[in-house]
């Protein structure tokens, strides 16, 4: 009885706090005494809150590299959790072998049940990756590429149609877009995403909004809410409450409404994918289709039993989260970095000129696939920007014997992790010119180099769609930087940390190539250059009226009209940046190679790019003109 007294005593006070007191000192001095020795933010030593408030600010990678350059490479962010930045490293953490677990930091990320991200159990997974690698095999992957093919085709007739109703020109007098990139990246990873997993696009392309369907259970009645919003809260609460997993029962009563709201959005992102396998599942497609849903509803166990629905639904809710965030912002990141460094993108749309036929506007994946600076332009990104930045943790298990790394031993159930962006951006790695955008870098890397890059992480629970997701990256910056030309309008493109580090917008000025797309473009600028050499009606006779709309039509929709006819020269619509040849009779030839009847489109590869050049430069070889291809 006097204890109860006690308790409704001023007393009561000093004896709760020495009780909390004492138990984080236990911690400290017990629990994690073999932790001590290592260097630490003093909050870090004693309790969660630290880490969490760290990502609540949605800062984890950037304090987290500071505090790694500050203290060394080894650095305690959590009582029992130790950040190590050593390539070395990431063989023994993530590694074949090793029989590290996924941290408890992943119960956050569970919403309908588990999937493959966030199943912990080794057992279970090893389950779910038999039932699931089928879907991201060689073949499988080569059936994808229809369905990112189409989207991209839409893809490419919004951004014309935004480009072609720009209000703005640029100091040439051509009409441009002011748009923020980002949205319509992430219409496009959703689109892609929603076709492969759910056999529809959400068509969010088409309509030019993220609106998305959302259903509590299979036969509850819908609503409609922002996808791309419900997806970036999602990742920063759970992010943040997995510093924390205990806390998330909790979590909807805090004080902060990032908590509710964050929750708020994992059931309606679970909400889309129920929606959408219930579409599938009571609509099934005319026609057979060859994408990740109906790969998963291919899937066996052990016993020979297909996926039940609310676990095809989880795994296709995996697939949601897996492939529309990291692709999108990937893919802003990759156009703010290369439109910014000076020669990256005159260099990268040589390459791809070369290699895509004139006629084409979204590429296949054979023609870019092995493209050498296209590949070190998305590895450069991959490692600058660092999308998933922040260091995957994984535990010891129970049964292990534990694990020594930097002359430090670690005992079982400690948990360790390999922070990706401090690895990328470490000068001792990557050399002086670490924190500089360097594509060429990739020509040459050294041993240290190549075991410290880590995008997709590494081992048993790296992640299964690595091939689709460089597929995808290959095929969209192929797209977009041979067809358009980028400008920058802001100088700083401003990030923020969830699970993933995404753009916050990048906006930019959005044209059409004037001087690209190989022979094409190459055929217009000599087009181009004649019509400023012309002097008066009658200088130039040629056999036919090229009108710009017909002939030009494939040339990215540039205006010239009657570039070479009888009319006189102040009627035509001329380039003042390209001089003129230097000798038009060399010219005459090369524009006979190029000649085609009246109001049709001008035929691809009449003329080779040295025989262009030379035209230009006065020194051709005249002959019989060429009649055009067919």
């Amino acid at each position: 009885m006097a204890v109860v007294d006690i308790l409704f005593t001023w007393w009561s006070i000093p004896i709760a706090a020495g009780v909390f007191i004492a138990s984080y000192l236990y911690s400290y001095f017990v629990t994690y005494g073999h932790l001590r020795d290592i260097p630490s933010p003093f909050p870090a030593q004693f309790t969660n809150l630290w880490l969490l408030y760290v990502c609540r600010r949605g800062e984890r990678y950037r304090v987290v590299d500071q505090i790694h350059k500050r203290l060394g490479p080894v650095v305690r962010i959590q009582p029992n959790h130790t950040s190590i930045a050593d390539p070395d490293a990431i063989a023994t953490i993530y590694g074949h072998g090793n029989g590290f677990l996924k941290s408890d930091f992943y119960d956050a990320f569970v919403s309908i049940r588990r999937g493959l991200f966030n199943t912990r159990d080794r057992a279970e997974h090893t389950r779910k990756r038999k039932l699931i690698s089928h879907v991201f095999s060689a073949k499988s992957i080569s059936q994808f590429e229809p369905y990112i093919h189409a989207n991209l085709e839409l893809f490419v007739k919004q951004l014309d149609k935004l480009v072609a109703s720009g209000q703005t020109t640029d100091k040439n007098g051509k009409r441009q877009a002011l748009i923020d990139c980002l949205p319509w990246f992430n219409y496009l990873a959703f689109d892609v995403i929603g076709d492969l997993a759910f056999g529809v696009p959400f068509g969010m392309l088409a309509n030019g909004a993220d609106v998305a369907e959302v259903r509590a259970t299979p036969d509850s009645a819908p609503i409609y809410a922002s996808a791309i919003e419900i997806l970036n809260r999602r990742g920063e609460v759970s992010a943040t409450l997995g510093c924390w997993p205990q806390l998330k029962p909790y979590a909807q009563w805090l004080p902060d409404p990032f908590f509710s709201n964050g929750l708020n959005a994992v059931k309606n992102l679970a909400g889309i994918a129920i929606a959408r396998v219930k579409a599938r599942l009571d609509n099934p497609p005319s026609v057979e289709r060859k994408d990740l849903l109906a790969r998963l509803m291919e899937g066996r166990d052990e016993k020979g039993e297909p996926l039940g629905r609310e676990e095809l639904t989880a795994e296709a809710l995996t697939q949601l989260i897996a492939g529309s965030d990291t692709t999108s912002n990937s893919s802003c990141a990759l156009l703010y970095h290369v439109t910014r460094t000076p020669g990256v993108l005159e260099k990268l749309q040589a390459e791809l000129d070369e290699a895509i036929p004139t006629d084409v506007s979204v590429p296949t994946y054979d023609m870019v696939r092995d493209l050498t600076y296209l590949n070190n332009v998305i590895s450069e990104t991959l490692r600058y920007h660092s999308t998933s930045g922040i260091g995957l943790p994984r535990q010891i298990p129970d049964n292990s014997p534990g694990v020594t790394i930097k002359g430090h031993y670690f005992p079982p159930g400690s948990v360790l992790s390999v922070p990706t962006y401090t690895l990328h951006h470490s000068k001792e790695i990557w050399g002086p010119d670490a924190d500089d955008f360097k594509p060429e870098r990739w020509d040459s890397l050294n041993d240290l180099q190549k075991a410290a890059f880590n995008p997709f992480s590494h081992g048993p629970r790296a992640c299964v769609g690595r091939n689709v997701a460089e597929m995808e990256m290959k095929l969209i910056a192929a797209t977009w930087a041979r067809r358009y030309t980028p400008e920058l309008k802001q100088e700083v493109m401003e990030t923020r940390e969830g699970f993933l580090r995404k753009p916050l917008g990048l906006d930019i000025a959005l044209k059409m190539r004037s001087n690209g797309r190989g022979a094409v473009g190459s055929q217009l600028r000599l087009r181009e250059s004649l019509a400023s050499f012309m002097k008066s009606e009658d200088r130039i006779g040629l056999h036919h009226n090229f009108r710009s709309r017909s002939v030009f039509r494939d040339a990215q929709n540039v205006t010239i009209t009657n570039v070479i006819t009888k009319t006189p020269h102040t009627n035509t619509i001329m380039d003042p940046n390209i001089p003129p040849p230097p000798n038009i009779d060399d010219l005459l030839v090369i524009v006979e190679r190029f000649m085609a009847s009246d109001d049709s489109p001008l035929p691809g590869g009449t003329a080779t790019q040295a025989e262009i050049d030379a035209a230009q430069k006065g020194s051709v070889d005249k002959g019989e003109p060429v009649k055009p291809g067919p």
